[in-house]
């Protein structure tokens, strides 16, 4: 007997999500807890698992597919399908969707399979008229040689071994949705830009102090701690330092009410596959710096294996985005509102620097603070950031709370 399998329960702040993958297809096996479907918010990439070892019947709702909380989105039949059984399932989908496609096409469907490309499942059809790859090309790898997506992706990732032949003249086009997750971080930026008075004011910093700090204890820091020791936790710790000095800096404008927050919880901008994302470092008054280095590698590699939950990036009172990992050595930075300021770094580059009255070649980098007027006066912004020149310059004033 079929069972329902259904969509996460969403947050309130979630209406709803577009199933973006189907790992598996009806007919195939699976096992309990294995992940067969993402679905994708303007937020997150949320993972749905079968409930038990079983087979996928139907699929309900396909890749690209809206789907609201708790929906319906394929029927699963719990213990092991005799060979018949699946294979008679698969046969029965692949019948539908080519009916489907046929009459899309105003062909009158029929049953009998023809083309390799109306023989392939949504998810398989939707990935060869993106990538523009003929399923002729692509060798099947899932039951009785059917394509997956998988097998496109992995087709698609092959080095080509000639030229793409291009007639004179000819310019090519492409084009594919925006994932919802891309949809919405553009609307944010977009209503940052539109709805605050941003501003942005720079700064130098000379890192060697950092620089030589890091290289005389990074390896016993590791030893010790299981991590390694990089310039953000300073930049995280500096930045709680000023935070506490310029209240208004941490604070959120709440209609026509500031909000000044108590707590100290930095956002890390980490770019991602999908697009970027920002995790939440809470509470960061009270991390030490193996605590911060442990939390920023946890969550890039969730964001890289895209396991990042809603919770992880709900909140933040500020946010740190780092540029110069891509070799930016300026920027001004958006605000990631309802925040109203916003630390930008970039790529240290040595730069000839006057030193009591001497040419020192140093290594430099430019920081950005963009910040919204509104709340923030230009001399809070820049006495911020002057702060954090001053605690990185010199790192003992970190340590000795001045």
């Amino acid at each position: 007997m079929a069972t329902e399998i259904k969509a996460p329960v969403f947050p309130e702040s979630v209406a709803d999500g577009t199933v973006a993958t189907w790992h598996k297809q009806p007919g195939e096996a699976v096992s309990r807890d294995e992940v067969i479907c993402d679905i994708e918010t303007d937020k997150v990439v949320l993972e749905v698992v079968a409930p038990a070892d079983g087979t996928i019947v139907s699929i309900v709702k396909n890749e690209g597919d809206t789907v609201l909380s708790a929906e319906v989105i394929a029927q699963f039949a719990e213990g092991a399908l005799s060979g018949a059984a699946a294979t008679q399932a698969v046969q029965s989908e692949a019948k539908v969707e080519q009916a489907a496609a046929q009459t899309e096409a105003g062909a009158s469907p029929v049953v009998e399979r023809a083309q390799p490309v109306a023989d392939q499942a949504p998810a398989v059809r939707k990935a060869l008229t993106e990538t523009g790859i003929a399923a002729s090309d692509v060798s099947g790898t899932g039951r009785g040689g059917r394509i997956t997506k998988e097998d496109v992706a992995n087709h698609q990732a092959k080095p080509a071994v000639a030229p793409l032949s291009v007639a004179v003249g000819e310019r090519i086009e492409k084009r594919v949705p925006m994932t919802r997750l891309r949809k919405r971080v553009a609307e944010r930026l977009l209503a940052a830009t539109q709805e605050t008075a941003m501003l942005t004011t720079f700064n130098e910093v000379n890192m060697k102090p950092i620089m030589d700090m890091r290289n005389q204890y990074k390896d016993a820091f590791e030893k010790r701690h299981g991590a390694r020791l990089g310039f953000m936790s300073f930049f995280v710790k500096a930045a709680t330092e000023a935070l506490k000095r310029y209240p208004a800096v941490n604070a959120s404008i709440d209609g026509n009410d500031i909000v000044y927050h108590g707590f100290y919880d930095i956002g890390v901008a980490v770019s991602s596959e999908r697009g970027l994302v920002v995790p939440v470092l809470r509470d960061t008054d009270r991390m030490n710096y193996a605590e911060v280095e442990n939390g920023i590698r946890a969550y890039a590699g969730k964001a890289r294996d895209g396991k990042l939950g809603i919770e992880d990036m709900t909140g933040g009172t500020f946010t740190i985005t780092n540029g110069g990992t891509f070799g930016s050595l300026l920027s001004t930075p958006i605000l990631n509102t309802p925040q109203t300021a916003i630390l930008g770094m970039h790529k240290i580059q040595e730069r000839p620097m006057a030193v009591n009255g001497q040419v020192e070649i140093l290594p430099m980098m430019y920081l950005a603070l963009s910040y919204d007027h509104r709340l923030i006066d230009g001399k809070e912004a820049v006495g911020f950031l002057v702060t954090i020149k001053e605690l990185l310059e010199e790192p003992a004033r970190l340590i000795l709370d001045l």
